[in-house]
């Protein structure tokens, strides 16, 4: 007889002319038996390859051409006609005028950029605006309106007749072209009694 108890087996001595038993065993694998199973990799030879068109998707790179540069046309500059207030251009257009003629040398009797004496610089200086005063210092006091309290833009004269005319830019500062070896520049009203008046 054999008796099957966990891990012992006891085996006892039958005589050699007893029949031969029949077993049946049940036996339950634990619960916690683990089984440890080992499994041999495939040899390098044996390992599937992908295949040479993996990832391919039917594109084929192509080379961006470098951008044609259109070719620059130069700007087309059309004159317009501007429509300016008076007011508007004392405030700012003839004064800002005015300042960019500044370092342009004083010449007797001059009427241009190559050169002014004061009466031709205030009259240029108006003259881009599209304001039209006379030649002389003395014309030009006489044809625009005295003013009491000027503003920038009005014109400042000195004398009566007036010998001389600038522009007035405000807080006792104007802008003229006084005598040969001067340039345009902008100065303090020097007189204590000049006229003012307005184109």
């Amino acid at each position: 007889m054999i008796v099957i108890s966990g891990a012992m087996v006891a085996s006892l001595a039958l005589p050699a002319s007893a029949a031969t038993p029949i077993i049946k065993v049940k036996t339950a694998a634990p619960a916690t038996l683990a089984l440890a199973v080992a499994v041999a990799a495939p040899s390098a030879a044996q390992a599937p390859l992908a295949p040479r068109t993996f990832g391919n998707i039917g594109f084929t790179g192509v080379v961006k051409p470098k951008p044609v540069k259109a070719p620059v046309k130069a700007p087309v500059f059309r004159q317009q006609a501007v429509v300016v207030s008076r007011s508007t251009t004392r405030a700012g257009g003839v004064v800002g005028i005015a300042a960019s003629l500044a370092g342009i040398y004083y010449v007797y009797g001059g009427t241009t950029t190559a050169g002014f004496d004061c009466s031709g610089y205030t009259q240029y200086a108006f003259a881009q605006l599209g304001i039209s005063i006379p030649r002389t210092a003395e014309e030009q006091r006489q044809a625009v309106t005295a003013v009491s309290n000027p503003q920038p833009g009005d014109l400042v004269f000195f004398g009566s007749p007036a010998y001389h005319v600038g522009i007035y830019a405000g807080n006792g500062m104007m802008w003229d072209s006084p005598h040969t070896g001067a340039a345009v520049a902008l100065r303090a009203v020097w007189s204590s009694s000049p006229s003012y008046g307005r184109p």
